[in-house]
């Protein structure tokens, strides 16, 4: 039986990006999956927009983990795929991610993530060197730091896992990488690709935003822990 894909999106305030997402989905070459729009109470028109291709859920309680959790629980795929609302799927995504999990050795998988709507030279090199060199050598190296725009994994592993840590306001991706690991395979697929927007970059700077999550890293690296004060945007 071929594996049904749950795709879960966390969405706030997101009527200008999250088109993004759902022409890609509506464009892929698999059919058999179904999309999850958690919104976390967006004062716009993003649940209407949403409501056109996907199954909305609102999330009263906001927070990035919190959101993929609830898309989680409602989901009846066997795989789940998240991504985010201003990240638009490569049009063999799904298909992709299907041929990965036919091999039941395999609990978690990832791949590239590129800026959809930049064309500055260090900032697509600054996705292609965390993407692609840290994402697949942290693979490598036994400590798997997924990104949780593009992060795939098999259902009944991400509940046995507990899900997101939802106390968590960044790398809760990451600290989920590493409680999947030990269930089996992590898996990068250069050919799962994603292209999402580059507008918080934009909006901080390239150095300011190398800064915090860099700061950040440092932090939850020695104490398991993400700072408190970061804005909300899913």
């Amino acid at each position: 039986m071929a594996d049904r894909i749950s795709v879960i999106i966390p969405a706030l305030d997101e009527q200008d990006y999250i088109r993004y997402a759902l022409d890609g989905l509506r464009k892929q070459s698999m059919r058999n999956f179904e999309t999850i729009v958690v919104d976390g109470g967006s004062s716009d028109k993003t649940v209407s927009i949403a409501k056109s291709f996907a199954n909305v859920i609102t999330c009263r309680k906001r927070g990035t983990g919190r959101a993929r959790n609830m898309g989680a629980r409602k989901a009846t795929g066997n795989i789940l795929l998240f991504i985010d609302a201003d990240t638009k799927p490569s049009p063999k995504l799904l298909e992709t991610y299907s041929g990965i999990f036919s091999c039941r050795d395999i609990v978690a998988a990832t791949g590239p993530i590129y800026p959809i709507d930049s064309n500055n030279f260090w900032i697509r090199k600054g996705y292609e060197f965390v993407s692609v060199f840290l994402v697949r050598l942290s693979i490598l190296v036994g400590r798997p730091a997924i990104v949780g725009s593009n992060f795939a994994v098999r259902a009944s592993k991400f509940r046995a896992a507990g899900g997101f840590d939802e106390s968590l306001m960044t790398y809760e991706d990451w600290a989920l990488s590493n409680k999947i690991k030990k269930y089996g395979k992590v898996e990068y697929s250069k050919k799962a690709v994603v292209h999402t927007s580059a507008r918080r970059i934009k909006s901080w700077g390239i150095f300011g935003y190398v800064a915090f999550y860099l700061t950040d890293a440092i932090m939850y690296k020695f104490t398991g822990r993400s700072r408190k004060m970061y804005e909300i945007v899913r």
